[in-house]
């Protein structure tokens, strides 16, 4: 049993090689009935999952945090009450355990923050081929598995939102980065084909699409931030956008805002992008 926070608890899934366990051996109960609105963050061990859950946090809302960094999760939940959902996403079985184990801890979710995932830079003729499905899994395979895990229990309530941190990469295409953007563009269409699907339902799809941001996601990458512009935003800035989007209700948001031109000018004229790209890229 894990606990960080009064009262917060974490009754991790058995182990399937031995078999489950008894409810009452594993300590089972009913889950703990709160007022408070609650939000799943995957990914809330740094960078925007971590600043998003604290802007959740000191909004009110009670906390399910996962990361696959227990002591930085338990960095993130400082101070608050929020339950830590330790998980790799990338193990077979990572997304259903997750949130079997976010239902069984508030009996509900209100918000999904889909942060989770890793970035791959260098020439696509280099990667190594383990590191196209690691990349292609996280970042887009298990968001997936973890999203279809937790739609029937906000379905069934009527309501809720499913935000999907995507990137700039995924609107554009960035050289360099062709698996990484890739996977963001396939987050895009199925925010876009799945926002469509729950008409009426009461759950909305939030697609956030930040550029550069001023986190470890690069260094864990194998290659820095190289260029002048734009300069990265802080993780701050995208989490204040990520709040303002599931308070508005809104579909798409961009940080910063004028990160949306460069798609909507490869859409109209794609050869005018091209050249541009071929200029400033």
């Amino acid at each position: 049993m894990t606990t960080t926070g009064p009262g917060s608890t974490y009754d991790p899934p058995a182990d399937p090689a031995r078999g489950a366990a008894p409810a009452a051996a594993r300590g089972h109960r009913p889950p703990p009935r709160t007022d408070r609105r609650v939000a799943l963050v995957t990914g809330a061990s740094s960078g925007i999952g971590a600043a998003t859950a604290r802007r959740f946090g000191a909004e009110g809302w009670h906390l399910l945090l996962s990361g696959r960094d227990r002591r930085r999760l338990e960095e993130t939940a400082s101070g608050t009450s929020a339950v830590l959902l330790p998980a790799d996403l990338a193990a077979p079985e990572g997304a259903r355990r997750l949130a079997e184990a976010a239902l069984r801890a508030t009996g509900r979710i209100d918000v999904l923050v889909a942060g989770a995932g890793i970035g791959w830079a260098g020439p696509f003729l280099t990667m190594p081929h383990t590191d196209i499905d690691r990349v292609l899994f996280l970042d887009l395979n298990a968001t997936l598995h973890l999203v279809r895990e937790l739609l029937p229990a906000m379905v069934g309530a009527g309501g809720g939102r499913i935000v999907l941190v995507g990137s700039v990469a995924g609107s554009v295409g960035v050289r360099e980065e062709a698996v990484y953007s890739a996977a963001k563009a396939g987050l895009a269409a199925f925010a876009e084909a799945l926002r469509q699907e729950l008409r009426g339902t009461g759950v909305g799809v939030t697609l956030v699409v930040p550029g550069a941001v001023d986190t470890g996601f690069f260094a864990r990458r194998g290659r820095s931030y190289r260029r002048s512009r734009p300069r990265p935003t802080s993780p701050g800035r995208v989490a204040a956008a990520v709040w303002d989007a599931v308070r508005e209700a809104r579909d798409d948001t961009y940080v910063p805002a004028w990160l949306a031109l460069p798609g909507r000018v490869r859409a109209l004229t794609p050869g005018l992008y091209r050249r541009l790209l071929r200029h400033f890229g």
